[in-house]
């Protein structure tokens, strides 16, 4: 299983963390099933005042710049991602046109599963 990191920031404005939130307590179902399509198993985001922080699992196989864009081939995962960026802004790490940004790992700890 491969394993990814991202931040990102939400805008300083008022209303956008209950707005941001809201939508993602109510997530599109197209845009559930296109993450899930394209070959993401499992994702989180965790957010602390305005950043945020997402984190996801794949198969081994995944390769987010092979894999990724099928997510974007859902025009309703494509409307999601617009209306999302309204409510982020770039982190200083970000390049431009990226709102989020791969973190480096740098600890894991994982006990391993018992063999039978």
């Amino acid at each position: 299983m491969k394993r990814f990191a991202t931040t990102c920031q939400l805008k300083d404005e008022p209303g956008i963390i209950e707005k941001y939130e809201h939508y993602h307590a109510n997530s599109w179902p197209e845009v559930v099933e296109g993450i899930l399509n394209c070959g993401i198993q499992r994702v989180f985001i965790y957010r602390i005042g305005h950043r945020l922080f997402m984190f996801m699992e794949t198969g081994d196989d995944f390769d987010m710049e092979r894999d990724f864009p099928k997510y974007m081939e859902n025009p309703k995962a494509k409307e999601w991602d617009e209306l999302m960026r309204t409510f982020q802004t770039n982190v200083p790490e970000a390049q431009e046109g990226t709102k989020w940004v791969e973190m480096k790992e740098v600890f894991a700890l994982e006990k391993e599963a018992p063999t039978s």
